[in-house]
């Protein structure tokens, strides 16, 4: 298993690679409390698959990662995971998200 970092503090956000044969795993965390907001697959030539529990828009940050490794590895990818701040404002979404933007240079 290998662990990517990028952003420090509360916009730090991570996510653990596992292959599992054929398959690969993302597991996606960060922000002051990581947690299983949501779930994608994405598998080469198939519709992509989400599940997002209930308040959570985390799959809003995993599909674009679960879609780059797909695209990379042409294998089925698995990403779930959460990233949570208490009462987070616009800047920290802001750069939550860049910070996810730039973890899928390292898918």
């Amino acid at each position: 298993m290998s662990q990517i970092i990028v952003g420090e503090g509360k916009h730090r956000v991570f996510f653990d690679k596992v292959i599992v044969d054929n398959d690969l795993i993302l597991i996606v965390g960060g922000g002051e409390t990581s947690h299983v907001g949501g779930v994608v697959i994405c598998e080469p030539d198939q519709p992509l698959r989400m599940l997002a529990l209930t308040g959570h828009k985390d799959i809003m940050v995993l599909q674009p990662l679960a879609i780059a490794a797909c695209r990379k590895y042409k294998r089925r990818v698995t990403v779930l995971g959460g990233i949570h701040i208490d009462n987070a404002s616009k800047d920290d979404i802001t750069a939550i998200i860049t910070n996810c933007k730039q973890l899928e240079e390292y898918v």
